[in-house]
């Protein structure tokens, strides 16, 4: 293969990467680092998302950024997860989250989570409905759903966006 050939396959595979590795998983460990599971429920991870504006989100140290897609992308790229973890009255999954609104616009934002762990887990989902951020400010958030389990809910080892949406508000 020529140089020249050598080239064109590397220029190619940095803009694939750049085109689809900006996507990053958004999540965060209980310490902040990148996710993993825990014996303690105290890990989690969302999914990700695309953007309406180029604008960019960060979590775990790391940054990321959208340059043009839907609302509800967008959305989801705005949301960290910073804990997932069952209450300290043992009743309830929590997941903790900061939401970043770097737009010029206030909105309110939805944020559906899902528990996940081992097969014994059941399905659990937690929302967070109409958390306004004011433009360029960030809010802390907190979803939770009943833990329906019969154990310390160690089952789950982490947490994920689902689904997350905003509106001008």
């Amino acid at each position: 293969m020529k140089l020249r050939h050598v080239r064109a396959v590397a220029v190619f595979g940095i803009a694939l990467v750049a085109l689809t590795g900006a996507r990053g998983s958004n999540g965060a460990s209980c310490g902040g680092g990148s996710s993993s599971s825990s014996s303690d429920s105290n890990s989690s991870s969302s999914g990700s998302g695309g953007s309406d504006s180029g604008s960019s989100s960060s979590s775990g140290g790391v940054t990321t950024g959208g340059v043009g897609g839907s609302s509800r992308d967008k959305a989801q790229r705005d949301v960290r997860i910073d804990e997932c973890k069952i209450s300290d009255d043992g009743k309830n999954l929590v997941a903790k989250v900061t939401i970043t609104n770097s737009d010029s616009s206030a909105y309110l934002y939805d944020v559906s989570l899902q528990f996940k762990g081992d097969p014994s887990a059941t399905l659990a989902l937690a929302k967070a409905e109409d958390v306004r951020v004011e433009a360029g400010a960030s809010k802390s958030a907190e979803a939770t759903t009943p833990y329906t389990g019969t154990g310390n809910g160690s089952e789950y080892t982490q947490c994920v966006v689902v689904d997350a949406d905003r509106t001008i508000g």
